[in-house]
């Protein structure tokens, strides 16, 4: 089921699992996970994109090999806060994914607005190559995504906890 309200999707996660950060891209999907207390978001890998079926299927197997109870899908919105195109893509791509067989997890949106930016400025820090920014932005783009509703996520526990 897909979630607008960060709220609602905290709700209807799973105990004791983490949770996949994608960045979506035209030519490829960034792939982040989490630690099961959903604290610390782990850049993990690139797929390459190709048929939706295909990119499901290889989502699919990462989603249980790491046994993962959700996914935050990175919103591409307009500086202004306004979505174009691209989040009307990312949306479609979250309710394909949201009918795909094998998936039948909450999915959620985070505002993605400067993420690659943090990511580039992040690799530039560490000294990474050109060719190595390359290969790791979308992925380490989903770490970034994925650690805001993760923070965003522990403030709505704290907050119905205490």
């Amino acid at each position: 089921m897909i979630y607008e309200d960060l709220d609602a999707f905290a709700t209807a996660l799973p105990r004791a699992q983490g949770l996949a950060g994608l960045d979506l891209g035209t030519a490829t999907i960034g792939v982040a996970v989490s630690d099961t207390l959903l604290s610390i978001a782990t850049p993990l890998e690139t797929i390459r994109r190709r048929k939706f079926s295909q990119d499901a299927a290889q989502l699919s197997q990462i989603l249980a090999e790491r046994r993962i109870g959700g996914i935050v899908l990175g919103l591409p919105r307009n500086m202004d806060g306004t979505e174009g195109p691209r989040c009307q893509s990312t949306r479609a791509f979250a309710r394909n994914l949201d009918r795909a067989e094998g998936i039948d997890l909450p999915i959620t949106f985070w505002d993605e607005r400067l993420s690659t930016v943090a990511a580039e400025r992040a690799l530039l820090e560490a000294d990474t190559s050109r060719k190595r920014r390359a290969e790791v932005i979308d992925h380490v783009a989903a770490g970034f995504i994925l650690q805001g509703a993760l923070d965003r996520l522990r403030t709505i526990r704290a907050a119905t906890e205490g």
